[in-house]
């Protein structure tokens, strides 16, 4: 990997106009560096001053002032980076902190890679590979709890569980390695019987923490969300009111909607992927039918679907297709146009349900009807506050709290998880088989080190420096 002889420089906050900017350096170099930039009061040499000081001057260019500023300086070890760093915060404008940036390299510093002020604090041990990661979702995060399940995650808390797990496993793994290589004075009669009870406690650790995947990217991510309806039901109304502005167009001829509008959109803290689709229906022309087609296969992918009701028309057969298409779907459906003279209602929606859907019936009697259903009115903005409230009972279950709870958002995460358990599936089935204990320490190490690639304790530089790729220049 590349050394630490150079010193790196970045601009580390968003390069537009804004009252402050802040341009950060790191590495040998960096005091010394900014020493040749810096003019303070009485000839202060920047190089000179304690750890963890604000300093007040000017940054130059030969004998011309750029700008007033404030120098940050924080000695390596202790510092984000592990290294020498100084963070010049400057005024915010595009063209002053890209001046400082130019200015900086000038005298000796080179500009960072994308990612590298984390990457180096990776390397020098100032945080594990999974809290690393965590900064990159901690400044893409969209709504509390996205930010919450970061932060738990850059305090470690993925870290100490993954530490543990493999803190188990290497002890094992180091008695049967000791036992084979001294059995005179060690015995692994037995030893078996011992080690299935500890594998079956790690593979349920593992289980559960893997089980945590789902959730942990709609924490991520957001909650992937589809508008179903038949044409002129009130999906593209729906959509405008939860933007707040007229987004998708809204016309009384039936079909205006052909392709797919996909926006983000963050309702008191909860985010959701919302697409708005084509209304569905038997239709002959050609173009409208892809719509629908397309509506279709987005429904089938959605972490949600919101079926909108023309209420104040009778349900038909288009009605009774899309009922299918929710069946194995986490849903609302929402009852639309409460602000006229509705004839359609929760009960007729739940009869046409099932028999849309008769595989949920059970014998005479009908299950109790899951789907939430409300009723709204887009015209009146009513019924949203219900709906709302009903997105965070479904998937977050009011509140949750991130004190004790870990959850995976990371798919590299989930399939080491996975490579881990395969292998100590592998460790059960050679206790069953009665097979030699070098098998056992085979299969362990293998889990092991699956584990480790969480952490970063066994990944390639490839991987590390593709990791870090995807990081913002600053960072």
């Amino acid at each position: 990997m590349q050394g630490y002889e150079s010193t790196i420089a970045a601009i580390s906050t968003a390069v537009s106009n804004a009252g402050i900017g802040i341009v950060r350096m790191s590495g040998p170099e960096a005091f010394e560096i900014a020493d040749r930039v810096y003019e303070g009061k009485k000839g202060k040499r920047l190089g000179s001053q304690q750890s963890h000081t604000i300093h007040y001057g000017y940054i130059k260019d030969g004998e011309q002032t750029v700008d007033e500023v404030l120098v940050m300086l924080m000695r390596g070890p202790h510092s984000y980076t592990g290294e020498d760093t100084v963070e010049i915060n400057c005024h915010g404008g595009v063209y002053v902190v890209k001046r400082i940036l130019e200015i900086l390299i000038g005298k000796g510093a080179r500009p960072a890679e994308p990612g590298e002020f984390t990457k180096r604090a990776f390397l020098n041990g100032r945080m594990d590979l999974s809290q690393a990661e965590a900064v990159g979702d901690l400044i893409s995060s969209r709504n509390q709890y996205a930010l919450r399940s970061s932060v738990s995650q850059l305090k470690g808390n993925i870290k100490h569980k993954i530490t543990e797990i493999r803190k188990e496993i290497i002890y094992h793994t180091a008695f049967i390695e000791t036992a084979l290589d001294d059995p005179e004075h060690i015995s692994v009669d037995g030893y078996g019987e011992e080690l299935r009870e500890v594998v079956e406690k790690l593979m349920s650790d593992i289980q559960k923490l893997a089980d945590t995947y789902d959730s942990g990217r709609i924490i991520k991510e957001g909650i992937q969300t589809v508008i179903l309806g038949k044409p002129n039901a009130g999906k593209s109304s729906l959509l405008n009111i939860l933007l707040g502005e007229e987004r998708a167009i809204v016309t009384d001829i039936a079909g205006t909607t052909r392709d797919i509008l996909e926006e983000h959109i963050n309702l008191k803290g909860i985010s959701l992927n919302i697409v708005d689709t084509a209304g569905i229906r038997k239709t002959q022309d050609v173009v409208e039918q892809i719509g629908v087609d397309r509506a279709k296969t987005y429904a089938g992918q959605a972490d949600l679907i919101i079926y909108v009701i023309d209420a104040s028309s009778p349900l038909d057969e288009n009605d009774y297709e899309i009922l299918r298409l929710i069946e194995e779907k986490t849903s609302i459906i929402l009852l639309n146009k409460s602000d006229l003279d509705t004839i359609v209602t929760e009960e007729d929606v739940e009869k046409a349900y099932y028999a849309s859907n008769p595989s949920k019936k059970c014998g005479k009697e009908i299950n109790k009807f899951a789907i939430p259903v409300i009723s709204i009115s887009a015209i009146e903005k009513s019924g949203i506050d219900a709906l709302e409230e009903t997105l965070k009972l479904i998937f977050y279950e009011g509140n949750l709290s991130f004190n004790d709870e870990i959850y995976i958002t990371n798919a590299r995460h989930k399939t080491a998880l996975r490579d881990a358990y395969s292998s100590l599936e592998k460790v059960m089935q050679s206790i069953e088989a009665g097979m030699p204990e070098d098998f056992y320490s085979i299969d362990l190490l293998d889990a092991y080190e699956a584990l480790g690639r969480i952490t970063g304790e066994t990944m390639g530089e490839d991987l590390i420096n593709e990791i870090f790729s995807k990081f913002c220049m600053g960072k």
